[in-house]
Order: C-alpha cells, then structure tokens, then sequence
C-alpha cells in the first residue's frame, strides 16, 4: 500500500501548469545528464523534447505574467514539487557522487 502523500497546495491553473512543464524539462535534463550512463540516442531524443518543453515552460510563465500573476510564491510552489517527487527527480540533473555512475 502507497503511503498518504500530503495534498498539493492550492494552484492558479497557470501555477499548475508552470510546475507540470517544469517538472518535465527537470526529467529530460535528467536524462541528458551526461555524468550519467545511458546511449547518446536516449540523449539526443530527449534534448530534441526538450526544445518544445521549453517553450510550453516559457508560454507557461508568459501566460502567468499576462493575468497579472506577477509573482512566484516559492515555498508554496516548492511544496507542489515536493508533492509530485520534484527533489527525487531534480538530484537525477545533479552530478552523482563520486564512484557512482
């Protein structure tokens, strides 16, 4: 049985969609990560992606700015990437630590 995660913070649909698109360029960084093992084709295929998800991050935040959402509130989108696993997948963008590859 998965244990009870803590509910997410309350979200503008623009803050909401800021955290999804970050979230998924943190991934395909991760798995670009050149400290870390894998085939340059996994590589190249997910820096090609990763070109259009950083477009849909900037229409993210350029849709924020334009509804007046001026602001990041940091510790309450903070606990939103904690909710959604946010350090386990940011560490994988990281350098491993020494002798682990």
């Amino acid at each position: 049985m998965l244990p009870d995660l803590p509910p997410l913070p309350a979200l503008t649909r623009a803050e909401g969609e800021l955290i999804d698109r970050y979230l998924e360029a943190v991934d395909l960084l991760g798995r670009i990560n050149p400290a870390r093992p894998g085939d340059t084709y996994r590589g190249l295929r997910a820096a090609q992606a990763l070109v259009r998800k950083a477009a849909e991050l900037r229409d993210a935040l350029a849709l924020m700015h334009q509804r007046g959402e001026t602001e990041l509130h940091g510790d309450t989108l903070a606990r939103a990437l904690r909710v959604l696993d946010g350090e386990r997948r940011a560490a994988r963008v990281a350098l491993p630590p020494n002798g682990v590859g």
